[in-house]
């Protein structure tokens, strides 16, 4: 066998199991800090949840009275009507042992209830949006897409869409609010987003010059 090439393996075989080890030696700290912590956030007391940033639907001004007689959109408008009394918090990003820690063990059921109604909230704009898109009423879906913005959703379609939305008008200063609040999410979709606000930004400054 060639030394060169027993050498070069020997080495590699050794940087692996190097690293095999390293990765295990991480893993077991890692699992470590998470019960330390989660055992840290089972003994906090319960906090007020006055300060939350619950959202509030403004039916009022949304296109109840437009494609009303559409199946899927009187889904999406009897869902927000039942959603409408309920609390809604969006807690996207947070996982339990933050939420623990933050407002106290006490509160996550409560805490993971409103999250949930806030997921059927931002999911059920986006469906509703799209039944309206697809039948041409861009400006009524604009309402429901700005609302769910305004709420911090990270729902990538909502973004995209509104930026093509906005674009396509030059409002260059509509997609920099957007980006203004995209920068704030807790989210895995952040990169993406802002990725398309500044493209679609980007299109509408190369078509100025």
């Amino acid at each position: 066998m060639n030394i060169g090439f027993l050498a070069s393996f020997i080495t590699f075989s050794l940087l692996v199991s190097y690293n095999i080890k390293k990765q295990a030696r991480r893993g077991r700290r890692n699992e470590k800090n998470f019960w330390a912590r989660e055992a840290q956030a089972n003994s906090v007391r319960r906090k007020p949840l006055d300060g939350l940033n619950y959202v509030k639907i403004p039916l009022e001004r949304f296109p109840t009275h437009v494609l009303n007689e559409n199946p899927e959109v009187l889904e999406c408008i009897g869902i927000m009507e039942s959603l409408t009394p309920l609390k809604i918090v969006n807690l996207t990003g947070w996982t339990n042992t933050e939420l623990k820690l933050e407002y106290g063990a006490a509160n996550i059921t409560a805490l993971s209830e409103y999250d949930q109604n806030y997921t059927l909230l931002a999911r059920t704009l986006q469906k509703w949006a799209d039944a309206l898109l697809e039948a041409g009423h861009d400006d009524e879906a604009v309402v429901l897409m700005d609302f769910a913005v305004s709420t911090h959703t990270d729902i990538s379609r909502t973004y995209c869409q509104l930026a093509d939305y906005w674009a396509a008008r030059g409002r260059g200063d509509k997609i920099e609010e957007m980006m203004r609040i995209a920068e704030g999410l807790r989210s895995a979709n952040k990169g993406a987003i802002l990725r398309h606000l500044k493209q679609s930004l980007d299109g509408i400054v190369g078509v100025l010059w």
